[in-house]
């Protein structure tokens, strides 16, 4: 039976994927949830596993193509062998046979024909001779416990994956030499690229900034950190503050919480925070959800969970769609002072600092202060002056005087 391969099913804002690099060929046996596929959106990277166990009988999608929500990749055939798959598959979608895959003499011919699909896999993994292994399966049959039992005893040298083909790495430039290289961007990128010029051309983007005193939050996480990670299972940071913060801030001035569309306003009576992490691909935003309903332990577990999640590569298209307002903490890079883009639609983007020791004056001394620059860029077209700078006042009132958080004040 013929199983389709498909494209899993995409988000609105996710039009089409991007093929990645095949981790099968047609002819090689998967099992069932393996990876076999890789797909770039704007967003994420997704793995697409096989739906059934079988044998990879086409292709449909080469490398770099893009491809539809439920758009059918590939077929397993799930009551092929590899050996009969390999032999009766399309000849254009099979890849050219090297050397290792030239036809053996008739009697290991034979023998691989009878061989399972595991034992198949297990013998071409690791480069054996079938017919120099004794079955004890019926009428001779190689079972998976022979193949094992023969490694165990002869220990062979493991067969290398098979490397995808890829052009040489460019040999580093000589010391003075005027070297140039390109590479294509990526789907990420590209998208970070569009949105980031859309945001700049469509709004009236302003920024305003503030600077706030951190000592406050940072007494009360140094009595607290340990006890709260023994209690939640978390580290308490910063960023759980100035979520916080900024839900108390957005219900106070909704228009920082809403956007344009067409001649209306829109505006949220929900607060979902997206929270910009780096990873690999480059910046992402994964979404915090009715921020106003969620703990300092549910925040700081979430953005924990997100962070692993970008590091490797698995955060999915829900963890990133979405969102009415978006916090950037370029201090963790060591910045000092910055204006963000504005994360379209959105109509506003905190930007946090690095904390840094400053002389400030208190109730008319010199003291020395752990001070962040805040930094609001923000809509223009929706948001006044007067309630940007006011919104970013009432960040600054939040964290100053952290029990602000609590009473709801």
């Amino acid at each position: 039976m013929l199983v389709d391969v498909k494209v899993p099913v995409l988000a609105e804002s996710v039009p089409d994927a991007t093929l990645l690099d095949w981790k099968k060929s047609p002819g090689e046996a998967v099992a069932r949830d393996e990876i076999i596929i890789e797909l770039e959106t704007d967003k994420v990277v997704l793995e697409v596993p096989a739906p059934q166990a079988g044998v990879l009988s086409e292709v449909l999608k080469n490398s770099g193509d893009v491809a539809l929500s439920q758009e059918v990749l590939a077929r397993i055939d799930t009551e092929a062998t590899p050996a009969a798959g390999a032999e009766t598959g399309d000849k254009q979608s099979q890849p050219a046979k090297t050397a290792a895959q030239a036809p053996a003499p008739a009697a290991a011919e034979s023998a691989s024909s009878a061989l399972s699909p595991a034992v198949q896999r297990l013998v071409e993994e690791h480069g054996l001779d079938a017919s120099a292994i004794k079955g004890t399966g019926k009428d001779g049959r190689l079972i998976k416990g022979d193949v094992l039992a023969y490694m165990d005893t002869n220990k062979p040298a493991a067969k290398p994956p098979a490397a995808p083909v890829k052009a040489p790495p460019s040999p580093p430039p000589a010391k003075g030499e005027r070297a140039e290289r390109r590479e294509p961007l990526s789907r990420l990128r590209m998208r970070i690229a569009e949105r980031l010029v859309q945001a700049q051309q469509t709004a009236a983007i302003l920024t305003t900034f503030n600077e706030v005193n951190m000592q406050p939050v940072m007494e009360l996480r140094k009595r607290y950190k340990d006890q709260f990670e023994k209690t939640h299972g978390a580290r308490l940071g910063f960023m759980s503050f100035f979520a916080k913060a900024a839900v108390q801030a957005l219900e106070r001035f909704p228009a920082v919480n809403a956007y344009i569309e067409g001649n209306e306003i829109v505006f949220h009576d929900y607060q979902d925070i997206g929270v910009a992490v780096g990873s690999p691909r480059g910046l992402v935003v994964p979404i915090l959800r009715d921020v106003a309903q969620m703990s300092f332990a549910d925040i700081e577990a979430k953005i924990a969970e997100f962070g692993a999640k970008a590091s490797d590569g698995a955060l999915t298209v829900d963890d990133m769609s979405g969102g009415t307002f978006t916090i950037s903490n370029g201090g963790v890079f060591g910045s000092m002072l910055s204006t963000p883009i504005l994360n379209p639609p959105q109509s506003a983007i905190l930007g946090m600092h690095k904390t840094e020791q400053r002389p400030v004056v208190v109730d008319g001394e010199i003291v020395i202060r752990p001070m962040m620059y805040l930094a609001l860029s923000y809509d223009h077209r929706i948001v006044d002056g007067r309630e940007a700078v006011l919104f970013l006042v009432a960040i600054k009132e939040a964290i100053e005087d952290p029990a602000r958080l609590l009473l709801g004040v």
